[in-house]
């Protein structure tokens, strides 16, 4: 069972690198790229669109599921946003909620660029 457990771990999926996507929002479309560092479960990194970088938090990465958050200042109020997301090969496909629990734009597919 131990080796049936460790072989599972072994297949499970990696998203260290750069991937990008774009969002709808009521404004147009614009691209939002994230920078993704994994360490077996953990994930950190970043996402930067039309701001500076902002740090992924609380990142992880369990079989083929992801999820993290990320604190914005929208004018004086900090928002939190929480992605969540199934990981298919070289695409993401992720859902954003903010703390409210609206769901933002729907469905995003973001894709690994390759090196």
């Amino acid at each position: 069972m131990l080796l049936l457990l460790t072989g599972i771990a072994a297949w499970a999926a990696d998203v260290t690198g750069v991937w990008t996507g774009n969002v709808s929002s009521p404004n147009g479309d614009f691209a939002l790229t994230y920078t993704f560092k994994q360490d077996g479960t953990k994930l950190t990194g970043s996402v930067t669109g039309h701001t500076d970088p902002i740090e992924i938090q609380e990142g992880k990465v369990e079989g083929d599921k992801i999820s993290f958050f990320l604190q914005v200042d929208m004018g004086g109020g900090v928002v939190k946003f929480t992605s969540k997301g199934t990981i298919k090969g070289d695409e993401i496909v992720l859902t954003t909620t903010n703390d409210a629990g609206m769901d933002l734009a729907g469905e995003m597919t973001i894709k690994k660029q390759k090196q």
